[in-house]
């Protein structure tokens, strides 16, 4: 693959070329209201996002229904610390009779609609759906048998890279390719919730698109817009943030979830970041050669008589820049002119009785 290829999710080209591909991630902020959930789409379409993203799965699906620690959140410093396993998944899953309903509202405000598939089962549902992409969470982005259904579907793929070694990347990557996937993005992602800035590591954006030669994004769990925004100056065409319609409501993700006053500065504000990229070229912009004019230049600054010797009496380098650029100060400094010249004249190289020539 090219890593500057345009990759086509639905009708909408993602690439360096092109703005880049904002998904809202609804994950569980629905709670468990279909309500809501609209009211999240209808949100989301305000802020000008590309697209909705699901998470389609059961607490069946994704685990078992034990009494152990073993499948128990176990660590001090998770949102979801002492929860069961069975019983968060169970709380934060999105029904499956809800997909029909969410794609038709997104359908209606013109956004893309599609899904992480955590398992087999959701695949082939959402084939059914005829999403136009399937994305692969962190946590099963070594879930070999898992890529290879994915990859079989034939549709592009958008993967997170979270905790991900450089070995276990190259394997599943090549899982993918052998196994039908022609059109891969790879999203940098820090499976911390909510993420520290300093544990983002967007240099690692460059690194990704050179060894795997694919487009590559960003799955940003971090507060605001800011490290969104600087991933798009690193080359990120894909942002993924989860969206959420107040905070203060709570809800499994709510913490690290943006609300729409702020999805939509980050729609604006990467939209900007990409825009100013450029091609990288040194060089004048078009748009600078009007204030060209107000460059310094050697500006005749008294009425003189022709023969006169220029010197720092008659002559300065002043605003506007229509005469002799400064560089040439020493050159005609001590030299006649050949005309008569008047206060406020742009020096040119024929005011001199050697036309510069000498």
């Amino acid at each position: 693959m090219n890593r500057n290829q345009t990759i086509h999710i639905g009708n909408r080209p993602v690439g360096p070329d092109h703005p880049p591909f904002i998904i809202a991630e609804m994950s569980g902020n629905h709670d468990q209201s279909l309500e809501k959930a609209l009211a999240i789409v209808d949100a989301a379409a305000e802020t000008g996002v590309d697209a909705l993203k699901l998470q389609t799965y059961t607490a069946d699906t994704m685990t078992i229904d034990v009494d152990s620690d073993l499948f128990t959140i176990t660590d001090p410093n998770s949102l979801w610390y002492g929860r069961k396993l069975h019983e968060l998944y169970q709380e934060a899953h999105t029904p499956w009779e809800w997909h029909g309903p969410i794609m038709e509202r997104c359908q209606e405000h013109g956004i893309m609609v599609f899904s992480t598939p955590f398992d087999s089962t959701a695949v082939d549902f959402l084939e059914g759906l005829n999403v136009p992409v399937h994305k692969v969470a962190s946590f099963e982005n070594t879930d070999h048998p898992l890529l290879r259904k994915i990859a079989s579907t034939g549709k592009p793929i958008i993967m997170s890279t979270g905790m991900a070694t450089p070995d276990e990347l190259d394997e599943s990557v090549a899982v993918l390719r052998a196994a039908g996937c022609k059109d891969l993005i790879l999203l940098k992602c820090t499976s911390a919730y909510p993420a520290p800035p300093e544990a983002i590591n967007l240099r690692a954006l460059q690194a990704l698109r050179d060894r795997y030669e694919v487009p590559v994004g960003l799955s940003d769990h971090t507060l605001g817009t800011g490290v969104a925004v600087a991933a798009v100056a690193h080359g990120a065409v894909v942002i993924e943030k989860h969206f959420t319609l107040r905070r203060s409501d709570g809800g499994v993700d709510a913490a690290f979830s943006m609300e729409p006053h702020e999805m939509t500065a980050l729609v604006r504000d990467t939209q900007l970041a990409q825009k100013a990229l450029g091609t990288g070229e040194l060089g004048r912009a078009n748009e600078e050669r009007g204030s060209l004019a107000f460059r310094r230049s050697i500006i005749v600054t008294t009425d003189i008589k022709a023969g006169t010797v220029l010197s720092s009496d008659n002559i300065r380098v002043i605003r506007p820049g229509f005469g002799l650029p400064p560089k040439h100060w020493d050159r005609v400094l001590g030299e006649p002119i050949a005309t008569d010249i008047s206060r406020g004249t742009p020096l040119e190289w024929r005011h001199l009785e050697d036309n510069g020539e000498g």
